[in-house]
């Protein structure tokens, strides 16, 4: 699928609320607002990450201007980390890759983190096209599975 990246607008926020809150997509993600549901509190994330010079967020665009989701990196230098949340309809498209493919040219400071719940094959997958390499593993809380998980960590260090 090809995919374009944008600077996020008002309008595609409640795309992206919606697509937060589907429950495969919540599953699958893990690590989550407690509240995914809770708009106040996505607004407010929202316009303090859009606020902020060392976030550099994106709305993944697709066929017609249709919003796809969201990339977005963030964090200090050398703890930097990327993110990115594509809506169900689109998975298995190759629209995650080709935004984070396109992120990271808009990004190029390394070292890039990422991490991944363990047994999220199709997220770990894509940060391994590109090229992403697993440096570790840790535990940590999921809210949206009401449990500790496993996670993936893995960096981009070129």
């Amino acid at each position: 699928m090809e995919v374009t990246l944008r600077d996020v607008r008002d309008v595609d926020l409640p795309t992206f609320f919606a697509q937060m809150n589907e429950p495969e997509g919540l599953r699958m993600a893990a690590f989550t607002a407690k509240d995914p549901s809770d708009t106040a509190l996505f607004r407010a994330h929202w316009a303090r990450n859009r606020q902020d010079p060392a976030v550099i967020m994106r709305t993944v665009v697709g066929d017609s201007d249709e919003v796809v989701g969201h990339v977005a990196v963030f964090g200090p230098p050398e703890e930097r980390e990327v993110t990115y949340w594509i809506g169900r309809q689109f998975w298995g498209r190759g629209a995650a890759t080709a935004a984070l493919r396109e992120l990271l040219v808009i990004a190029p400071e390394r070292p890039v983190h990422a991490r991944a719940v363990a047994d999220n094959l199709g997220s770990i997958q894509v940060l391994k096209n590109c090229g992403f390499a697993v440096s570790g593993s840790d535990r940590g809380f999921a809210n949206a599975r009401g449990e500790e998980v496993d996670e993936v960590l893995l960096v981009l260090v070129d």
